[in-house]
């Protein structure tokens, strides 16, 4: 689950992280009051405003923007809030549709007085599953994206891997401290930032933190300029409070209906709707949907109660992209029965009444037999396989 920048920043600041001060507004004219009450609180002259979408690159599609008095505040705000924000992150990037900003953050100009005595670095903090430790990736080379700064310069990319037995310990945190070039006042406030930047992660069941810019102002100051903040979801259950900052306005509206039905949803950009139980069967028949020529439109998890009810909403949710062009359903009957889902596929077909995509439906496991006399008999412009061969066989057959 991903986080605005303002909430992020609220969550970094309760475990001591030093931030970019700054109150979210939804308009132009909560934003003045916005920025009249920072200038009260930090004294700041200038102020930065944020768009406010899950995506990044937001200031190369013009929402952000420096605002040098309250006529610039009121002025900006208005032009960014209910614009379609275009970045290389949003959906179909800069050629895209782009993404609604329906709020701002009114933020402090941290880089005053002195801008040419600040430095700017990257810090963000990950799971590494090949190692199953947590990684701290850090580098001089803040503001810039971090990938090209990897495939230019990869020495200038450092990490520090964390031993989940010990947590990370003293030495690792002066080390990064060391290796970013700093020294007096700014190494003890790089050391406690990352030490209370990893201690926010972890108690947060975080799955990702990106800290870009992490900021050493010009009295030498540590702050989180910018935040990417991206929690577990199966941690949630244990973060009653994270949960509720959830913005489905900001996610994919068909995979936040299939989350409400209990159903496991990705959209993907292919033609071939999957229906399958259980994740490994189902990322082995996206790769079948591959070598018989076509691409898998999403992946999605009935799992394990495969009844008409499950499997209409399922229909209903694939049905919804009209890039679909087959539909291919493959069920292991190991815990379902494959005669109740095949009973469950033909009643659902019945109900709905209006699917005008081929149906390929491969039932494999208890009561297969049976299964797939029902489909077979059931009158319906259904094909059934046993073989999952057999079933890409007819997938690149519809294709074609």
């Amino acid at each position: 689950m991903n986080l605005h920048e303002y909430q992020g920043k609220n969550l970094l600041k309760s475990f001591g992280v030093t931030i970019q001060e700054g109150i979210v507004a939804e308009t132009a004219k909560d934003a003045v009051a916005a920025y009249k009450k920072l200038q009260k609180d930090t004294g700041t002259e200038w102020a930065v405003v944020k768009a406010q979408i899950h995506a990044g690159g937001r200031g190369k599609g013009g929402g952000v923007k420096i605002a040098k008095n309250e006529k610039d505040v009121k002025e900006i705000a208005g032009n960014i809030i209910g614009m379609m924000l275009k970045t290389p992150q949003t959906p179909g990037g800069i050629d895209g549709p782009g993404k609604l900003v329906s709020k701002v953050l009114i933020a402090e100009d941290v880089y005053a007085p002195d801008f040419d005595a600040c430095k700017e670095y990257y810090v963000s903090i990950l799971m590494d599953r090949e190692r199953k430790q947590n990684v701290i990736i850090y580098s001089t080379e803040g503001g810039m994206d971090i990938e090209e700064v990897a495939e230019h310069t990869p020495h200038l990319v450092h990490k520090e891997y964390i031993d989940p037995t010990l947590g990370l310990q003293g030495f690792q945190t002066r080390k990064v401290a060391f290796n970013l070039g700093l020294s007096g006042v700014a190494f003890k406030g790089m050391t406690k930032f990352i030490a209370n930047l990893y201690k926010a992660f972890v108690q947060s069941d975080a799955a990702m933190f990106e800290i870009n810019p992490c900021l050493k102002t010009g009295d030498d100051k540590i702050i989180a300029v910018d935040c990417k903040v991206s929690l577990d979801d199966n941690a949630l259950f244990r973060h009653a409070d994270l949960a509720a900052l959830r913005d489905t306005s900001e996610e994919d509206p068909t995979e936040v209906e299939a989350k409400a039905v209990g159903l496991n949803y990705v959209k993907l950009d292919g033609n071939v709707g999957c229906m399958v139980n259980g994740a490994g069967l189902a990322m082995a028949t996206m790769d079948i949907i591959k070598l018989s020529g076509g691409d898998p439109a999403n992946f999605l998890d009935v799992g394990g109660t495969a009844d008409a009810a499950r499997v209409e909403q399922a229909f209903k949710i694939i049905l919804k992209d009209p890039n679909v062009k087959a539909i291919l359903i493959n069920i292991f009957g190991g815990i379902v029965r494959c005669d109740r889902v095949a009973q469950g596929v033909v009643d659902a077909y019945k109900n709905m009444g209006n699917i005008k995509v081929p149906i390929i439906v491969r039932l494999q496991g208890t009561n297969a037999d049976i299964a797939k006399k029902i489909i077979d008999e059931s009158g319906l412009e259904v094909q059934s396989a046993t073989l999952l061969k057999e079933a890409a066989a007819a997938v690149k057959a519809v294709l074609a």
